[in-house]
């Protein structure tokens, strides 16, 4: 019974649950049937930006800080109407990524041919490419979960009396931006972009709301 209950409190959460499997699926295809003839992704300001390892850090904990916030707003955040706003923002960007990698298939060739140093994050970093492809790369989600999460955490009202995690969640997304570029994962381009659509998913999931909700003209009662 106590497991019953609790799966009908939280069935809010299976949403993203089953929109990360579709994600998955549809990834994992995208990944193995793109890795030729896409185009390349490239800009100037790509070749002026170094190649540095430490950044492996702030990459790699993305993962624990993206499921960190999806746990928050699906156990602990009452207000359901938060995370339905932070579900629409990811999927929306999600399935524009999906839809953008398979209708213009790209990659880029940014990533050193050899390593000059020997150490930790070097080695984390050979991981990474070993796993990760360099195609499919545009927008960058790495870029637009990192921002969509930081407005969902900005916007919470719950944790307005928490004001350190709000400045420690943008300083982490910010240092998490930067790795994409620094570690040869991303160009500026994959970058910009992922954050336009951040931006694109907070007026449609956030701001537009809000504004809609303020031009509601309370209704007037008259008295005889």
């Amino acid at each position: 019974m106590r497991f019953i209950n609790s799966v009908a409190k939280y069935k809010h959460g299976l949403i993203i649950g089953l929109y990360g499997i579709f994600y998955m699926v549809v990834f994992r295809y995208l990944e193995q049937n793109i890795q030729h003839n896409y185009h390349i992704v490239h800009t100037m300001i790509d070749d002026q930006i170094p190649f540095c390892e430490y950044f492996i850090v702030p990459y790699l904990l993305w993962f624990p800080f993206l499921a960190a916030t999806l746990i928050y707003f699906i156990f602990f955040n009452k207000d359901k109407q938060e995370y339905y706003q932070y579900i629409k923002n990811l999927c929306m960007g999600m399935t524009i990524f999906l839809a953008v990698s398979y209708l213009y298939p790209n990659g880029h060739q940014l990533r050193p041919e050899f390593f000059t140093r020997d150490n930790l994050c070097i080695d984390l970093v050979k991981m990474l490419y070993s796993t990760d492809t360099p195609t499919n790369i545009l927008p960058s989600l790495h870029v637009f979960n990192s921002l969509a999460a930081y407005i969902a955490v900005s916007r919470c009202r719950s944790l307005d009396k928490y004001i350190w995690v709000k400045r420690g969640t943008l300083l982490l997304v910010l240092f998490i931006i930067l790795s994409t570029m620094f570690l040869k994962q991303h160009s500026v381009v994959d970058v910009v972009l992922g954050a336009a659509m951040a931006g694109m998913g907070y007026l449609l999931f956030y701001q537009y709301p809000a504004r809609k909700c303020a031009q509601q003209v309370p209704a007037r009662f008259s008295y005889k």
